[in-house]
């Protein structure tokens, strides 16, 4: 009597689900490898890092040709010119030495940029699988489930039909245990379907946490906008050395050559830095309050994922409950041998397969989220 008040208050639990005749998958793929979506935008900043930095790196050749007062050439401004203007013939190398630092600046703050998109695309993938994140290994979970019971169904099925033709057993108790084997099918086939739409999204690595991505994200701006400054800053100073070939023709010269150190400095820099810091702040700023921007929808989808957590967590407790109890009195039927209670332990078996099928995917979900959450697993 307890058993059969047991099965309908199931009954009464559980929806229907519709009915479906197709097969279950056939195996379990691996998982895909999670696509890198900011390789192109990578390749374009460090490109035009290295164009960049290619011409501050390098030094600068220089030459002129050209008529010059002798007098002048000679003896300096004011000077009496002592004959017609020679022709003059100059060449040589100049160096900017914070060229170096420039160079070096530009290279480190392209690599930030693609910090900065690597991360962004990543929190892009969350955003795009809402609160379908981490269902990916709860489906896996629960098509692993599946995959191991409906062979065992299929037969449980199969030995029904042929104790039906040798009139051991009614339509009614085939019916019953065939719609659950047909609940099987229905929900393996739903789950295979939402597994393949899950492919054709972007993929979002599984361990990483939404809060030490967001943190990522935040340094490697503060990143780009540091490197920034720091260029803005430099155009201040200029260490250039300067050297060469100085020729009068048709003058005579003891060494052509010449030799230059110059360094110069821009007074504004004196109020450049507290207005890069001021631009640092404000980038900061910025990046938090933009209301369409990556953090503000982070943080929408994080108070989404902990309210679906926490009815996941509810869920999995009774469900855990329900598994408990039907494997409770799946153990008490197994030594009993009548007719009636066979086809109710049958019952019993689809209906627990379809249970623990519920409780796998649960279970898998809650710890995603638990990962992706930053939450410790319960």
């Amino acid at each position: 009597m307890r058993m059969i008040l047991t099965c309908g208050a199931l009954l009464s639990l559980t929806a229907p689900a519709a009915l479906a005749q197709q097969a279950p998958p056939s195996g379990t793929a691996s998982p895909p490898q999670v696509e890198d979506r900011s390789g192109g935008y990578c390749d374009f900043v460090r490109g035009v890092a290295d164009a960049e930095a290619a011409l501050e790196l390098a030094p600068e050749l220089f030459g002129s040709f050209g008529v010059v007062n002798t007098g002048e050439a000679e003896g300096g401004a004011g000077a009496v010119p002592l004959g017609e203007p020679k022709l003059r013939l100059t060449a040589g190398v100049d160096y900017d030495f914070v060229g170096l630092y420039r160079g070096m600046t530009l290279r480190k703050r392209a690599e930030a940029e693609c910090r900065r998109q690597r991360a962004i695309a990543t929190l892009e993938a969350a955003v795009n699988r809402g609160n379908g994140l981490g269902e990916e290994a709860a489906l896996e979970a629960r098509a692993r489930v599946l995959q191991d019971a409906l062979p065992g169904a299929e037969e449980r099925v199969s030995a029904l039909r042929n104790d039906l033709r040798e009139g051991k057993t009614t339509l009614e108790e085939l019916n019953a245990v065939q719609v659950r084997l047909d609940n099987l099918r229905a929900l393996a086939t739903s789950t295979a379907l939402a597994r393949q739409r899950l492919v054709s999204r972007p993929r979002f690595p599984e361990g990483q946490r939404l809060d030490a991505l967001m943190e990522e994200l935040r340094a490697a701006d503060d990143s780009v906008e540091s490197y920034t400054g720091g260029l803005r800053s430099a155009r201040a100073w200029s260490l250039s050395v300067r050297g060469g070939y100085d020729e009068l023709i048709d003058v005579e010269q003891e060494t052509p050559l010449f030799g230059q150190v110059t360094l110069s400095y821009n007074l504004g820099n004196l109020w450049q830095s507290s207005a890069n810091t001021r631009a640092r702040e404000g980038r900061r700023r910025a990046l938090l309050e933009d209301v369409e921007g990556v953090p503000q929808r982070i943080n929408e989808l994080v108070a989404q994922l902990r309210a679906l957590h926490q009815t996941e967590q509810g869920r999995l407790r009774e469900v855990s409950t329900l598994v408990t109890d039907l494997e409770g009195q799946l153990r008490e039927v197994e030594a009993l041998q009548t007719r009636e209670i066979r086809r109710f332990r049958d019952y019993l078996v689809l209906e627990l397969a379809r249970l623990r099928a519920e409780q796998a995917y649960l279970r898998a979900h809650v710890e995603s989220l638990n990962t992706f959450l930053g939450a410790g697993t319960p």
